[in-house]
């Protein structure tokens, strides 16, 4: 359990390392400020942890309980608001500010945001399926093919993998090393590629430990 940051992916670039001169592809991430806009404790709520808001915005924005919720804490109105549940909350207050300046150079951390939305795609784009024959009269290029078990049991079984909805859908990549951190201007730049485009709002936490 530790406290992360909320941001924006703002896009790719890449950037040499002096020693090796090796380009390393990194996303840059407008990383906070978020304003911590309530405490909660085992006492008061049966667990620990502290709620953050990120990127003010309009009061129009948003609805009066959120409004009301967001003046009791004494801080501006916010459009994303987020937990992170923690052993002390106590060692922060309500308007503090997380900034970029969480994570150092060499951090390993987990990021998640929404995949680019693709709509409606077929089975070989959606699952990496491969293709029917293209020559000697073959009529299934590009289709899927048989789907169902025969008259026993006479369906489709669910899960079946076919066309649909493809991307739009929540990821968290893991393990991913900061590779430079402007506390100023709270940017970072993160080694590889997050989910989303440009735009996109992602949460950034400290690598949790995988099992072997």
């Amino acid at each position: 359990m530790a406290v992360g940051i909320l941001g924006t992916k703002l896009g790719m670039t890449q950037i040499f390392d002096t020693e090796s001169g090796i380009a390393i592809p990194v996303t840059v991430v407008q990383a906070g400020p978020c304003i911590i806009t309530q405490i909660k404790t085992k006492e008061t709520d049966g667990y620990n942890s502290i709620q953050v808001g990120y990127r003010e915005t309009k009061e129009k924005a948003l609805n009066q309980p959120q409004l009301g919720h967001l003046k009791k804490a004494g801080v501006a109105p916010l459009r994303h608001l987020k937990e992170y549940r923690l052993d002390d909350p106590n060692q922060y207050q309500p308007g503090d500010a997380i900034k970029a300046d969480l994570f150092n150079v060499g951090d390993f951390v987990d990021v998640a945001g929404t995949t680019i939305g693709r709509g409606f795609a077929g089975y070989q784009k959606r699952h990496n399926f491969k293709r029917g024959q293209m020559t000697h009269g073959s009529k299934s290029h590009r289709t899927p093919g048989s789907t169902g078990a025969g008259t026993t049991p006479g369906r489709v079984y669910p899960g079946k993998r076919m066309a649909g909805r493809y991307g739009g859908t929540q990821v968290t990549i893991r393990k991913l090393t900061v590779v430079k951190v402007d506390a100023e201007r709270n940017i970072i730049l993160i080694k590889g590629a997050v989910p989303g485009k440009p735009g996109t709002l992602l949460d950034i936490t400290p690598a949790k430990k995988v099992g072997k």
